[in-house]
């Protein structure tokens, strides 16, 4: 089997076993939560996961051959993400009048981010193998992380 293929039924499988994990375990326990600290619990794990896109940039890490075309937009994206998320979680956590909109605004930037990421390594015909010791990033980071995305817009868009 060729690396591209298993490549993508690793992030494949991610996403199914992210999905299950959240219906069966998190989504039960999260729609019984207060809303802020339903909110407080999928966002804070973000605060130091999305920190790790940074070595998208590091030499040695990944491939001369990584594409600053999606090395650099999908590790800044994802710094921003971190420092919203970082924001957000503080707010959550102080009881803000402004941390749900905050949250919003994370949370839209951080799903676009991924989704940007996702698309752009298709348009640009990214090869695994590039992605050096960083594979793990979009393999087994990213799955989980949008699945959380969900679950908060989820949890916003539903009447407090």
């Amino acid at each position: 089997m060729n690396v591209l293929a298993l490549f993508g039924i690793s992030m494949l499988m991610s996403f199914v076993s992210s999905g299950a994990i959240a219906q069966l375990f998190a989504w039960p326990q999260l729609r019984t939560m207060i809303r802020d600290k339903a909110l407080l619990v999928l966002v804070a794990p973000h605060m130091f996961l999305r920190f790790i896109g940074l070595s998208f940039l590091v030499p040695g890490v990944v491939s001369p051959l990584l594409p600053a075309a999606f090395a650099a937009p999908a590790a800044y994206g994802d710094f921003v993400a971190g420092i919203l998320a970082i924001a957000a979680t503080v707010a959550l956590a102080k009881r803000k009048s402004w941390a749900t909109a905050l949250v919003w605004v994370f949370n839209i930037w951080g799903a676009v981010d991924l989704l940007f990421a996702m698309v752009e390594a298709l348009r640009v015909g990214i090869d695994p193998g590039a992605l050096g010791a960083a594979f793990f990033i979009p393999t087994a980071i990213v799955p989980p992380l949008l699945v959380t995305h969900a679950l908060i817009f989820r949890i916003l868009v539903q009447p407090k």
